[in-house]
């Protein structure tokens, strides 16, 4: 009914934090290109990404940035997860959960050395794991609160006790709080690594490359690859140059403006990878107009989310704030729909016909979501006033000092749903009966009805309408003919190059 065409210029944004990062892409279906040639064990593969790390210490920075190149490749940890976020072995050649959900056993693989030639044993991994444990200065250490005790049974055997059952226990420990290092170890790891993975640091030229080198040592399949060379290419224009230049065989976090540049050239396949990412709209819900849920849903019903898909040019429709690869996702369109003449019923009820609200934006995410916004909400009588900030300004004003109105930023961390049972985040969404679902979700062993409850506690949630989800993110990713076996989903956190051949050509 009301549906119209317009597509704006998207900029596509990144930030160098945990909280945000990369989002984006499309839905179409790639075609599948056969390699041309036999793959070549002496291959270099080179990969154009746009974030490049601050320093490589993945145990004392935060940021999607480094878990997208170092783990996987460079440190392993007991477990890890596939692109679907599915949790698998690694270190471990197995593990178990005793019934209660209070105590892990994993069994280490044979073989195992770091880099250095050391061999691991289990100690290595109760040291990695107590100093999580116990430095609040780590990655991981807020999610081992509730471990009890760490210890090494014999040399292959590790045994991990919860004081009380977490759900989500086993996913962080595919994360850096899971990441195994030597005992003992001195390596600098701002600019070094030891670690146990399918690839070794062989150079760093800052602010143009890095590149890794086959692990020849590596106790699982040797990688398929001789080399990665990651190149960082902040420009999205100057990335798709580098490919048409031949300069990368794969470039992800391609701009859907310039997508078709690659795909018209015939020298690159397009893939659409989901993400976790979450274009999410934030409302200071502790603070009036928007602590009305009358306010709230009547901006969520102003937003024309296809429309805004289509300006961005990549990603799909999110209703909630859970998304599909998350336990606990539910196709929530049901709870809103575009609907302006609705909205504007429900500000004149909440005696809000004449609002103005300022929106806080960090300004690398540039001006295509914005512009929606504001032409969205006028149409509904609401004046929406953009602050574009630098992101020190953005941490330090919307999400320490709450001092906001509207907030836009991409979470794009995987089964973050907690945000919304934290009274004390930045959201100011304090919902005890989401909190009490949260937390049994957490507590209850059993997956499936650990992610009911989640479904159940994001609906109410959604209903509140404490926050508006504008998209599900997604990322496309151009890959040469001459590549097999390069991940498509979740990417932007995660790409583990293992198993990805080069071709030669014939």
């Amino acid at each position: 009914m009301f549906r119209r065409t317009r597509r704006l210029a998207l900029i596509s944004a990144i930030a160098a934090s945990a909280i945000v990062l990369t989002a984006c892409a499309g839905a179409a279906e790639p075609e599948t290109t056969e390699p041309v040639g036999e793959p070549d064990p002496d291959a270099t593969l080179q990969v154009g990404l746009v974030l490049e790390p601050t320093n490589l210490d993945i145990r004392h920075t935060s940021g999607a940035a480094l878990e997208q190149i170092l783990i996987d490749n460079i440190y392993e940890g007991l477990i890890s997860r596939t692109q679907e976020n599915e949790i698998v072995p690694r270190l471990a050649s197995d593990y178990e959960v005793s019934e209660d959900g209070l105590t892990y056993t994993f069994t280490l693989n044979e073989g195992i050395t770091f880099h250095s030639g050391t061999a691991l044993t289990s100690a290595d991994v109760v040291s990695s794991y107590e100093a999580v444990r116990t430095d609040a200065t780590l990655q991981g250490n807020a999610e081992f609160a509730s471990v009890a005790s760490i210890t090494a049974p014999d040399p292959t055997t590790v045994q991990i006790v919860l004081t009380a059952p977490n759900q989500n226990f086993l996913f962080s420990l595919t994360g850096p709080a899971g990441l195994v290092f030597q005992t003992g170890d001195t390596t600098d790891l701002k600019t070094a690594e030891n670690g146990t993975g399918p690839f070794t640091l062989t150079r760093w030229n800052k602010g143009s490359a890095i590149t890794f080198a086959r692990n020849e040592a590596y106790w699982g399949e040797p990688a398929g690859v001789a080399e990665v060379e990651f190149q960082y290419i902040p420009d999205f224009t100057a990335g798709v140059n580098a490919a048409l230049d031949g300069g990368v065989q794969v470039l992800t976090a391609v701009d859907p403006n310039l997508a078709p540049q690659l795909e018209e050239s015939g020298d690159f396949t397009l893939t659409t990878g989901r993400t976790t990412d979450k274009a999410t709209l934030a409302f200071n819900n502790a603070k009036a107009p928007l602590d009305d849920v009358r306010v709230r849903e009547a901006l969520r019903l102003a937003i024309d989310h296809e429309v805004l898909v289509e300006a961005v040019g990549a990603g799909s429709t999110l209703y909630g704030p859970i998304p599909e690869l998350d336990p606990g996702y539910e196709d929530l369109s049901d709870v809103v729909s575009y609907d302006p003449e609705k909205a504007k019923e429900l500000l004149a009820e909440a005696g809000q016909e004449d609002l103005e609200l300022t929106l806080t934006i960090p300004n690398f995410y540039g001006t295509t979501v914005p512009k929606v916004l504001i032409s969205d909400f006028q149409k509904v009588g609401v004046t929406l006033d953009v602050d574009s900030v630098e992101f020190p300004a953005w941490l330090e004003d919307v999400y320490t000092n709450h001092d906001y109105d509207l907030s836009f930023v991409l979470h794009v961390e995987p089964r973050d749903f907690g945000n919304f049972a934290n009274p004390e985040y930045y959201f100011g969404y304090d919902n005890a009966e989401v909190q009490g679902l949260y937390t049994e979700a957490m507590a209850e062993v059993d997956p499936d009805k650990s992610a009911d409850l989640l479904a159940e506690a994001a609906r109410i949630v959604s209903e509140d309408h404490a926050a508006d989800w504008l998209y599900n993110g997604a990322t496309i990713t151009a890959v040469s003919p001459l590549v097999t076996g390069f991940p498509e989903d979740s990417i932007n956190s995660r790409i583990n190059l293992a198993g990805v051949t080069v071709a030669t050509e014939k």
